[in-house]
């Protein structure tokens, strides 16, 4: 099994008081429906909170998905993900999942685990857009997890990404949700207008 870490434990800054991760999307936070995207994979999932008494903890609470703590969140994306992966039990490899990316389904996420399986010989499984710009989600093969305890910034793994290209395998996904995420008030806005 590969365990998928859903990110949440960004500040939503952007969103001026609001949390991007609490808007409802399909019926539901969008917190809370990328954990039941992901775990419709059959894969384990976990998601990773700035501190388990977070007000996000309180929507996937019933589901069946741990909280790793990122102690260090404050620091960026990248101390979040060097904080989970230093938590994760032995596996063969791991994906993260950003948990702002409000168009990607339970099909997408297996479509680049299935390229894991197809394509063995890579240590980076990545999806791309439709037009192959690299995007989420990202499996990381376990070789790869000591380069974590590096990493700091809020870049995220782009430096273990930056020095394995050629050992990547780009998996395009449809349209833009691989890399389709919304940080602003308006952004929510606009999408949901076009989503009419």
């Amino acid at each position: 099994m590969i365990p998928i870490l859903i990110l949440a434990a960004g500040a939503s800054r952007r969103m001026r008081g609001q949390d991007k991760l609490l808007q409802v999307v399909d019926g539901m936070p969008l917190l809370r429906r990328q954990v039941v995207m992901a775990q419709a994979t059959g894969h384990p999932v976990c998601v990773v909170l700035p501190a388990a008494d977070h007000p996000r903890a309180a929507v996937i609470n019933d589901l069946d998905a741990p909280l790793l703590v990122a102690q260090n969140a404050a620091q960026g994306m990248s101390a979040s993900m060097r904080d989970a992966v230093a938590q994760l039990p032995d596996c063969a490899a791991f994906m993260i999942l950003l948990g702002d990316l409000v168009a990607l389904s339970t099909a997408d996420l297996q479509q680049v685990l299935t390229a894991r399986q197809l394509h063995p010989d890579y240590l980076i499984w990545r999806g791309a857009t439709a037009d192959g710009k690299p995007g989420h989600p990202v499996i990381f093969d376990a070789r790869l997890r000591g380069q974590f305890a590096d990493l700091a910034g809020d870049g995220g793994a782009e430096t273990i990404v930056q020095a394995h290209q050629g050992q990547t395998c780009m998996v395009p996904l449809p349209d833009q949700r691989a890399r389709l995420d919304l940080d602003t008030p308006e952004q929510w806005d606009a999408w949901r207008r076009s989503a009419l």
